[in-house]
């Protein structure tokens, strides 16, 4: 779980909340056509391992981690380590259970959800009633893959990214450079990276 880099360089003269029309240089081979545009859901992050659930959990610089902790990555700018955590000791994990009892419950599994039931091993995003105030209107916890959303054609440029965002209700766009390896570069652009039009 490396942090995906945002498609374009952020405002640091003017409103850092938004970015400029200057790419980020790791992220050219979006600008030059390579890769697919997935949907950027708004909700937490989980992984299954194919045995055991994790949550996404960022560790401030100078505070422990909690037991079972896995560090992935640290910010050298801030000090914070992302990793990953037990799910059964996260703050979702009463709605992630929930997720999996839906999905296992649609499957003709018995339930109980650990097992993930037909889950394949990878990287998801929770959604639901209560996860981020549920800005996806999701009307019960759900489980959804990441990068199975493909966007097909989006465009590729500042302003035409901008325009395609707005008129549409998604958080953003992760752009997936191999899609058929989970691992690859990605880059990712949120509708509230540009100003309000």
């Amino acid at each position: 779980m490396r942090k995906i880099p945002t498609l374009f360089v952020r405002d640091r003269d003017g409103d850092p909340r938004h970015v400029t029309s200057e790419p980020e240089p790791s992220c050219a081979w979006v600008l030059a056509g390579e890769g697919r545009a997935t949907r950027k859901y708004d909700g937490t992050c989980v992984r299954f391992d194919g045995a055991r659930w994790h949550a996404r959990r960022e560790v401030k610089a100078g505070r422990p981690a909690p037991p079972g902790f896995t560090p992935v990555a640290t910010d050298p700018a801030t000090g914070r380590t992302v990793g990953w955590e037990p799910a059964e000791q996260s703050a979702f994990w009463k709605h992630l259970r929930a997720a999996l009892d839906e999905h296992d419950g649609q499957n003709g599994q018995s339930g109980g959800g650990q097992s993930g039931g037909v889950l394949a091993a990878g990287t998801y995003e929770l959604i639901g009633p209560e996860i981020n105030g549920n800005p996806e209107g999701a009307e019960r916890h759900t489980l959804v893959p990441h990068g199975a959303d493909d966007l097909g054609d989006v465009p590729r440029d500042h302003d035409g990214l901008a325009a395609w965002l707005h008129a549409h209700p998604y958080e953003g766009i992760v752009f997936w450079r191999d899609p058929a390896d989970p691992a690859c570069d990605k880059a990712k652009i949120k509708r509230r990276d540009f100003p309000a039009p």
